[in-house]
C-alpha cells in the first residue's frame, strides 16, 4: 500500500512553501517520524516526518520548487518495497562496483540551491586521493570545497569553471579501478530506466490525460495526479491548466540602463570581469534596502578618553585571564544592547502592518572579507560578558575571512554594527541590513581639540552615525538611542555596573526659597521614595503632581 506525504500545516497567514532539501531518495528505507524532507517559508523552517514506515516512493516535488499547503510531497510504500524504486537504487551501486562514481554537489546550506564552480584544482587524467581538494563552490554566501568521495582518476569534468550548478548537481566522475569502459557497459545494458528517471514516473497515465497534456503544453511534472499510484487523469490537467491560468505572470525584471557608449581608444584598455557570486546578493540586497525603507542618518561624536584609559589600564590582565584582547567591539556592543533596551523600535523591524518587537539582542557585526561583505550574527549578545563578546567575534571573523561561515550563522541578526573606522573612515552613512531597523556605523577615532570646562584641550574623538527606518523609528527615539551610547562610552564603568544612564535618573528641581518646597532635598527625595504615601511626610500631594517640569526626567 502506497501512504502520500503531504504539506503540513505551515502556520497563520502562510499558504506557500520551497522545499529546501530531501534528506531520503527514492528506494531507501525509511522509518516512522524519521526526517524526510525540509520545507522552508518566509517565516520558519518545517521539517516533514515520515508519517508511516517503509520504503521512499516517488518524489513529487523536488528542490527549490515552491508548494501549497497539503499539496503532495512524495509517496511511501508500506511493507514490501515496490520492484522499481530498488532498482533505482541499485544503479549507483553497480558504478561503484564497476569501479566509477559521480562527483555531486555537497550540501550548500539552508535556501541555497545553486552555485557556481569557482576554481578546479584537478584537470582530467588526474590521479587523486581520498578527500583531496577537487574543486570550489562559490555560493551567495560561502564558498564550499568539493572532496574527493574516494582514491583514483578524474576522468572528466562536467561543469567547467564558471558554470552554475544545482544542488545535488552533477560535477564529475572519478573512476577508482577498472578503466573508463565500465560505465559505458553498464549504461548500456540497461537502458529502460533512462525513460522513468526523465519522467519520474514508472507508470501509464490515462490517454486522454496525455492528450490533454500535449494540447495545453503541460509536463507530467506539472501536474499532481489523483489517480492510483499517482496516475494522471484528465481532470488532472484540466484542474493544473486552470491553476496556472490563474497564476498572475512575474513581473517583468528592471530594465538595466544601457551603459553609455566608450571611446575606442579605451575600449581596448579596459577588463571585463563576471561579479563574483558573493557580490551579486550584496548588491541586490543593497539597493533593495534603499528603495524599501525610508532610511535616515544622525550622526553624534563620542570622547573615547574614558574607554581607552579603561582598555589600556586593564588589557594585559585581560589577556592573561580570557586569552584574548580587549578590543573597543565589546564596548560599543554593550553599549548597543543597553540603548536598544531604552529605545526597542530600533531592535524591531516590520512585517506588513506589524511591528516585531524583539525581547532579545542578535548582534551582526558587519565583516568585510576578500570576496565581500559578510554579517555574521552574536546571538544573546546582551547576556554576554566582554570576553565571551570578544571571543565570538574573533572567531567569526576569522571563518568569515576562510569563508566557513554557515549561512545559519549570518541570519537572524536584529542590530548591526559596521566599523569603516579600520579602513581608515572618518564618517559615512551606513545602509540597513532588512529587515533590521537599525545600523550602527563607528568610525576613525581621531583628536580633535574640544572644549573641556572652559579650556581647549586634544581628546580622541570618534564620529557615530546611525541608520534607521523612519518607518518605525521617529527622530526622537533615533537620537536618544545615539546619545544612550555616547553616554555609556564616555563613562564606560556604568556599563561594568549594569546601570541607567545618568539622563534617566530624577534630578530634583530647585524651586525657590520663597516656597515651602525648598525644603526638597535628597534626604526628603530618599523617604519620599520609601513611603507609601506622601502624606506621611508633607501631608501635601508629591512635586510631581504639584510641578510638570518635573515630568521631564
Amino acid at each position: 500500500m502506497s501512504t502520500e506525504v503531504r504539506v503540513p500545516t505551515l502556520g497563520e497567514s502562510v499558504t506557500e512553501a520551497t522545499v529546501a532539501t530531501w534528506f531520503k531518495a527514492p528506494g531507501d528505507p525509511v522509518a516512522a517520524d524519521e526526517m524526510l524532507c525540509e520545507l522552508e517559508t518566509d517565516k520558519v523552517t518545517v521539517e516533514v516526518p515520515a508519517p508511516v514506515a517503509g520504503t521512499m516512493g516517488e518524489i513529487v516535488a523536488a528542490e527549490g520548487e515552491t508548494v501549497g499547503v497539503d499539496a503532495l510531497l512524495a509517496t511511501i510504500s508500506e511493507g514490501a518495497a515496490s520492484e522499481a524504486p530498488p532498482t533505482a537504487s541499485e544503479a549507483p551501486a553497480a558504478q561503484n562496483a564497476t569501479g566509477s562514481m559521480d562527483v555531486m554537489v555537497p550540501t550548500l546550506g539552508e535556501s541555497v540551491t545553486e552555485a557556481t564552480v569557482s576554481t578546479w584544482f584537478k584537470a582530467e587524467g588526474d590521479t587523486v586521493e581520498a578527500d583531496e581538494m577537487l574543486c570550489e563552490l562559490e555560493t551567495d554566501k560561502v564558498s564550499v570545497e568539493v572532496p574527493a568521495p574516494a582514491s583514483g582518476t578524474l576522468t572528466k569534468i562536467i561543469a567547467k569553471e564558471g558554470d552554475t550548478v544545482q544542488a545535488a548537481g552533477k560535477l564529475a566522475e572519478l573512476s577508482s579501478g577498472g578503466g573508463a569502459a565500465a560505465p559505458t557497459k553498464a549504461a548500456g545494458e540497461d537502458p529502460a530506466p533512462a525513460p522513468a528517471a526523465s519522467s519520474g514516473k514508472d507508470i501509464e497515465h490515462a490517454p486522454a490525460a496525455q492528450k490533454a497534456m500535449a494540447e495545453k503544453g503541460l509536463s507530467p511534472g506539472q501536474v499532481t495526479g489523483t489517480g492510483r499510484d499517482g496516475r494522471i487523469m484528465k481532470d488532472d490537467v484540466a484542474k493544473a491548466a486552470a491553476a496556472a491560468a490563474a497564476t498572475p505572470a512575474p513581473a517583468a525584471p528592471p530594465a538595466q540602463v544601457p551603459r553609455a557608449p566608450v571611446a575606442a581608444e579605451d575600449a581596448s584598455r579596459e577588463e571585463r570581469v563576471k561579479m563574483p557570486r558573493l557580490r551579486q546578493p550584496i548588491a541586490r540586497r543593497q539597493k533593495d534596502s534603499q528603495n524599501t525603507a525610508a532610511m535616515l542618518t544622525t550622526y553624534n561624536e563620542v570622547d573615547m578618553t574614558e574607554v581607552m584609559a579603561l582598555r589600556n589600564q586593564y588589557k594585559d590582565e585581560f589577556v592573561k585571564k580570557h586569552g584574548i584582547i580587549l578590543g573597543f567591539m565589546s564596548f560599543f556592543t554593550k553599549a548597543c544592547c543597553h540603548a536598544l533596551k531604552e529605545v526597542p523600535e530600533v531592535n524591531a523591524e516590520i512585517d506588513g502592518t506589524d511591528i516585531v518587537y524583539k525581547n532579545f539582542v542578535h548582534m551582526g557585526i558587519a565583516t568585510g572579507t576578500p570576496t565581500g561583505l559578510v554579517v555574521p550574527v552574536i546571538r544573546d549578545a546582551d547576556a554576554m560578558s566582554f570576553a565571551e563578546i570578544e571571543a565570538q567575534i574573533a572567531e567569526k571573523g576569522a571563518r568569515a575571512r576562510d569563508g566557513k561561515l554557515s549561512m545559519a550563522e549570518m541570519q537572524g541578526g536584529t542590530f548591526t554594527i559596521s566599523n569603516g573606522g579600520v579602513y581608515g573612515s572618518l564618517m559615512s552613512s551606513p545602509i540597513l541590513n532588512p529587515p533590521q531597523s537599525g545600523i550602527l556605523g563607528m568610525h576613525k577615532i581621531q583628536e580633535r581639540p574640544m572644549v573641556v570646562n572652559g579650556e581647549i584641550v586634544a581628546r580622541p574623538m570618534m564620529y557615530l552615525a546611525l541608520s534607521y527606518d523612519h518607518r518605525i523609528v521617529d527622530g526622537k527615539g533615533a537620537v536618544t538611542f545615539l546619545v544612550r551610547v555616547k553616554d555609556a562610552l564616555e563613562d564606560p564603568r556604568r556599563l561594568l555596573m549594569d546601570l541607567k544612564n545618568k539622563r534617566r535618573g530624577i534630578t530634583p528641581a530647585y524651586v525657590g526659597r520663597g516656597s515651602p518646597r525648598h525644603l526638597w532635598s535628597a534626604t526628603c527625595q530618599q523617604a519620599w521614595l520609601n513611603c507609601q504615601n506622601w502624606n506621611t511626610v508633607s501631608g501635601k500631594p508629591p512635586p510631581v503632581m504639584t510641578f510638570p517640569r518635573w515630568k521631564q526626567f
